[in-house]
């Protein structure tokens, strides 16, 4: 073979190899997403599984961090109401975008949602880490370690979260969803995007329940 068919056969070979690398990196990245999904102009596919009536005429998108203090207010000050009067009703879904980016053990906390998805405790283990949620950021309560023991709190088979976890399986995933947010001039957390069936509204911050209701009930 002259040396023409040697480099032509070679990038041949690069060509295949990178293409079943990049299938394999997708096949464990897609394992939960719903391809294509979106809310508005969001795109959702890579977020959380949508909680509540997937047929809801509205869907209350939210952008949010886990270290994120006024994350944690509204889940624990305004979402209680949200989901009395619109998500329990069949009115609202809710779907979660991560924003991953107060601190170095965000993105980690962000992925160990995915994992826990990957035995169907997506919810249950993102509301462990808002009812643990510490003052300090980075401040070890969402360490590797932590998001560890919650898992293990919760009866997930531990082994096969750890290697989730430890093998970053889910990165990809946490920085498109981050990429979103930032491409809907989200810049701080929590952020919302309301879709209704023909229009959208953006809210920033831990705003309280009426100020939600106010626009919610003009999407419906």
């Amino acid at each position: 073979m002259n040396k023409t068919g040697i480099f032509v056969g070679i990038i041949v070979i690069a060509v295949v190899v990178g293409t079943a690398t990049a299938m394999s990196m997708m096949s464990s990245e897609t394992l939960n997403i719903e391809t294509g999904r979106t809310h508005g102009t969001v795109s959702t596919e890579m977020g959380s599984p949508i909680l509540g009536d997937p047929s809801a005429p509205i869907t209350i998108v939210e952008f949010g961090d886990y270290q994120c203090h006024q994350c944690y207010n509204w889940f624990h000050n305004t979402r209680p109401a949200i989901f009395d009067e619109y998500i329990d009703t069949g009115k609202a879904n809710l779907v979660f975008v991560d924003l991953a980016f107060l601190g170095r053990d965000s993105p980690v906390a962000a992925q160990a949602t995915y994992c826990a998805e990957d035995q169907q405790m997506y919810w249950e283990y993102h509301d462990i880490l808002y009812n643990s949620q510490e003052s300090q950021i980075d401040g070890g309560w969402a360490s590797s370690e932590r998001l560890k023991a919650f898992a293990f709190n919760l009866g997930l088979d531990t082994e096969l979260f750890d290697s989730c976890l430890d093998s970053g399986k889910y990165s990809k995933r946490v920085q498109y969803n981050s990429e979103q947010a930032r491409n809907h001039g989200v810049r701080g957390t929590p952020g919302f995007i309301l879709v209704g069936t023909d229009d959208q509204k953006q809210l920033g911050g831990a705003q309280p329940f009426t100020v939600f209701k106010q626009i919610l009930d003009t999407l419906a």
